[in-house]
């Protein structure tokens, strides 16, 4: 962890702290038989600020842990007359209900700990202490979390990094890319002890050691290496019916659309132009027609009505280990490839990335021979 990152933990540890403490004067004013704080969020800061990509620092994690834990260290305290027996079987049973509600949160068995060990203050707040101070402070504790993180540019509550949208289309790239989510979790539920990682986080951490792994194999290669530079390109005012002509007589399937300083604005595939239903079999000769029969030949439907602008892009002196993911996670084709000025240089296709990967391979082969 760098020093940044640590003074930034530390500095919203202290900032949380004392908004909780500030949250709890506020609510109740001076009081002396509720504390303002309870040392129970002390731990809980170190894991909402220092680790918060944990799922023992999610927001159920914290709210829910503390509350069953509160509850049932009231409860155990008024049952059980010995104190170090209620207070092992306080936390015995905390940990019981977190795993139950899948809230494991460890400060929470502090939580259990302190309602049976407060003393008279807290045993005198009965099931009081399950909302104040327990729920005031958690909640007061995991804002602050959530603001913290917000303005310092990072993700609190934490999320799974690949998108749910993009699923399906990683589904098919998992078995070419060595493991699938089906042996991840095949192999999580051989190990007997709870890892305190997310799943969607170890299979990313995962996918990027393969990728990092296959850089260093391939660091040799740029998107320039292997780009198509004979780049066939059209404009937003360019006709539809030109730019069909144009994919028909090139043999290729997307063509990129530059403005008048070969700045990409966007892409225009075959499948835009038959998903929008422009053209199909007979289409460049009815669209044309039909406009003619309508006396609005002139509006014909230009490129710029039916492009993607939303294009997916690399740099020429990217590694070629980059157009991995776009390919085989998000279902791109054809990547345009951009110098340092953001001008078109040069197309790369799936059988770009394929050859250029065989070359290497060959080249590395007979190197070693």
């Amino acid at each position: 962890m760098q020093w940044q990152e640590r003074a930034r933990s530390c500095l919203g540890a202290l900032l949380g702290i004392a908004f909780t403490g500030g949250s709890m004067y506020l609510l109740l004013g001076p009081r002396t038989d509720i504390p303002l704080l309870v040392a129970p969020m002390g731990a809980s800061a170190v894991l909402l600020f220092a680790v918060p990509a944990s799922p023992l620092a999610q927001p159920w994690s914290i709210i829910g842990g503390n509350l069953v834990s509160a509850t049932i260290g009231v409860t155990c305290a008024n049952v059980i007359a010995d104190p170090t027996l209620a207070a092992a079987m306080a936390v015995a049973l905390a940990i019981c209900g977190m795993f139950a509600l899948r809230c494991v949160h460890p400060p929470s068995g502090a939580v259990a700990l302190t309602a049976v060990l407060g003393g008279p203050a807290i045993h005198a707040l009965g099931y009081r202490f399950v909302l104040e101070p327990i729920f005031i402070q958690s909640a007061a504790l995991l804002a602050a979390a959530i603001a913290y993180h917000a303005a310092t540019g990072h993700r609190y509550p934490h999320s799974a990094r690949a998108a749910r949208g993009t699923a399906a289309s990683a589904a098919g790239a998992d078995s070419r890319a060595g493991f699938t989510r089906a042996d991840l979790e095949a192999v999580l539920k051989r190990r007997s002890e709870m890892l305190d990682i997310d799943p969607d986080d170890l299979e990313s951490l995962l996918r990027e050691t393969q990728l990092q792994a296959f850089s260093r194999s391939f660091n040799e290669l740029t998107c320039e290496d292997i780009m198509s530079r004979q780049v066939v390109s059209v404009s937003a005012s360019t006709r539809a019916v030109a730019a069909w002509a144009l994919l028909k007589r090139n043999k290729v399937k997307a063509l990129p659309v530059i403005d008048e300083e070969r700045t990409l604005v966007g892409i225009v595939t075959r499948a835009d132009l038959v998903d929008k239903r422009i053209f199909g079999q007979f289409a460049p000769f009815i669209a044309y027609f039909d406009g003619w029969l309508r006396g609005d030949a002139l509006r014909a439907p230009n490129v710029g009505n039916v492009m993607t602008t939303d294009v997916c892009t690399v740099k020429a002196n990217a590694p070629i280990t980059d157009l991995v993911p776009m390919f085989a996670n998000y279902g791109h084709h054809h990547i345009p490839v951009l110098d340092f000025t953001g001008h078109v240089v040069g197309m790369i296709t799936q059988v770009d990335l394929i050859s250029g990967l065989y070359r290497q391979t060959v080249a590395k082969a007979q190197h070693a021979a």
